[in-house]
């Protein structure tokens, strides 16, 4: 029996789907814990590009159950949109199941996001403007609707009308928004009620009794731990806890079930949205890598931030999660730039930082210390033996072992599910 957990270590967009789709393959259940269609996991399998969003990436094998825990926030039309493109590409989704208790986003949600960034003006956050915050705000202020009270009609009638009430005043009055038909949105989402309800489950028996019967359990993680609501770059974050932590609230099991915690990290570093970036590259080098490692959002689209690797977040994130091992992807985008840097510490007001820094306003003042290494010219997407990569390479990975404090298990030379040399 093991459980694992799979985190991304940096700002999210790690590669985190190959990894787990390469898991789940030897998983009997895979289970999402985290934030909502903000998120996004793309997986190259048998040569076709699957974009998921809401759905676990367990979905493309026959034989795993797929969770989608009480931890995410799931907006109905998007995961029916979801599942009808696995079914017409030959997927079943027979072996998905929703927690009854997960919160679901409604369009006043969605309007409210993009009204308040847009309120913001130039100190917006930068939301994907899904719903995923307000959803979470409604959970929090306990007037949110879940997936139990969606295919509950007359509840659910009677909820929409309570919350339509404030909404609509703060749509109208607040931002000079549009409000919303009370009939429209009962009657859009009675429809999705009804095809989303034998979905629509208690999920933590299931999972309980899956890891006492000694199955392969696989917790999925969504964006990555400098995105987490409380340990993240504050208020630059999501809404949620896409932590290793946030996996036990948001699948409804204890911390002792965990065997293995996984980080995912690039073998440079990206981020999407605003708030300061130590080692960004707003040069040409910056924009070779993002061309080169493909660095756009699987949601949005939007170009990623690049910069070198930092290993003053590495060891942050092997600090706050209990990682107990590495997956460290995208080495191969690397190739051809020349010289290679990595973040060793930070420099701030003549003092050396070895530690993440807490606040915005110490990361903005933060300067990278940068350790150079020999970068290397070879493709080294087909090497499947560590041994045979260029020796720049080799020395690249041990280095960042070393400054991680952490082993690393695999490392990705390219975004296939064979590309992969286990170390």
């Amino acid at each position: 029996m093991s459980t694992k957990v799979v985190i991304g270590a940096q700002w999210g967009d790690e590669g985190k789907g190959k990894t787990i789709d390469i898991l789940a393959a030897k998983s009997d259940v895979v289970v999402r814990t985290s934030g909502g269609n903000n998120a996004g996991h793309t997986i190259e399998a048998d040569g076709i590009t699957y974009k998921l969003h809401l759905m676990p990436s367990g979905i493309l094998n026959p034989g795993t159950l797929n969770i989608i825990g009480m931890g995410v926030v799931v907006d109905p039309k998007v995961l029916l949109e979801e599942i009808d493109g696995m079914e017409c590409q030959g997927i079943s989704t027979k072996n998905l199941k929703i927690d009854a208790r997960a919160h679901v986003i409604m369009p006043y949600h969605i309007a409210l996001d993009g009204l308040s960034e847009a309120a913001r003006g130039k100190g917006d956050i930068g939301t994907t403007k899904k719903g995923i915050g307000p959803c979470y705000m409604d959970k929090t202020e306990r007037s949110g609707i879940r997936m139990c009270d969606l295919i509950n009609p007359e509840k659910f009638k009677t909820m929409v009308h309570e919350n339509l009430k404030i909404k609509n005043k703060i749509i109208e009055l607040v931002y000079g928004g549009t409000p919303f038909d009370e009939n429209e949105i009962i009657e859009e989402y009675s429809a999705y009620a009804k095809r989303l309800a034998p979905y629509v489950t208690d999920t933590t028996p299931i999972l309980y009794d899956s890891i006492k019967a000694q199955k392969e359990v696989l917790f999925e993680g969504a964006q990555g731990i400098l995105l987490d609501i409380d340990l993240g770059t504050y208020p630059y974050v999501t809404s949620s806890h896409p932590i290793s932590g946030g996996v036990c609230v948001g699948s409804g099991i204890g911390p002792t079930m965990i065997d293995e915690c996984i980080g995912i990290l690039k073998g440079y570093t990206t981020r999407v949205g605003n708030g300061p970036f130590p080692t960004e590259l707003d040069d040409e080098i910056g924009e070779k890598i993002r061309q080169n490692g493909h660095e756009f959002g699987t949601t949005t689209g939007r170009p990623r931030r690049t910069g070198w690797f930092d290993a003053v977040i590495a060891k942050y994130a092997v600090r706050t999660n209990s990682l107990t091992s590495i997956v460290l992807n995208k080495i191969d985008p690397l190739g051809g730039i020349g010289k290679i840097k990595i973040c060793t510490a930070y420099e701030r007001n003549g003092v050396l930082i070895n530690d993440f820094p807490p606040t915005l306003e110490e990361l903005a003042e933060c300067k990278p210390v940068y350790e150079e290494l020999d970068g290397w010219t070879e493709d080294i997407s087909d090497i499947k033996d560590f041994r045979l990569l260029p020796p720049a390479v080799q020395k690249y990975v041990h280095r960042i072992e070393e400054l991680c404090g952490c082993k690393i298990s695999s490392i990705g030379v390219g975004p296939g599910r064979d590309q992969n040399i286990d170390l």
